[in-house]
């Protein structure tokens, strides 16, 4: 497994081995302890998994408690994942990263406790799955808005289509009216 560090402290791409021969392929998508060597350590108690179809976007979700530090990857399709750093004691608050993650690539993010996280569906389908540190609160879930122009994110929308939401998602606040991390 190979380390790729973004432009956000603590936000990691995780590049692991895929093994490929005539019978198709094998890959190992979590070793504690290869990933402890490289400075990642998480204990997870929660894999979630979801299948979102082109034109959905998800997020930009958080937990202001029991804040969940996740690991993402894609098994089937494409997305355009993308990462808002809410620590207000941050020098990159506010600030985000944009990472596509697919199929081929076989990227996985790491998304420590104390960052928004969402996704938009890029491919046909997409099944996205994810560790987390924490359980789902949804009595601390928060929604960041997507489209915040004070976050400027580039989310690659598809052309004259207008993203599938949740309607929490429609809701989302703007990042100077939403809660943060004192972190």
């Amino acid at each position: 497994m190979n380390i790729i560090e973004t432009t956000l402290p603590g936000v990691n791409i995780i590049e692991p081995k895929k093994f490929r021969d005539e019978r198709g392929f094998f890959q190992e998508t979590w070793s504690a302890l290869k990933l402890s060597k490289l400075g990642l350590n998480a204990s997870f108690v929660q894999d979630n998994q979801c299948r979102s179809h082109q034109g959905t976007l998800r997020g930009l979700h958080y937990q202001l408690r029991n804040a969940q530090g996740k690991l993402v990857r894609v098994s089937h399709g494409a997305i355009v994942d993308v990462v808002v750093d809410l620590r207000l004691r941050s020098q990159s608050f506010g600030e985000h990263v944009v990472i596509e993650l697919n199929e081929d690539n076989n990227y996985m993010v790491w998304i420590p406790p104390g960052f928004a996280h969402g996704f938009y569906t890029i491919s046909k389908t997409a099944d996205v799955f994810y560790k987390a540190t924490d359980y789902y609160s949804p009595l601390y879930e928060r929604v960041l808005k997507w489209d915040d122009p004070a976050l400027a994110i580039d989310w690659k929308l598809i052309v004259g289509q207008t993203p599938l939401l949740s309607v929490r998602d429609q809701g989302g606040l703007a990042l100077a009216d939403a809660e943060a991390f004192d972190m």
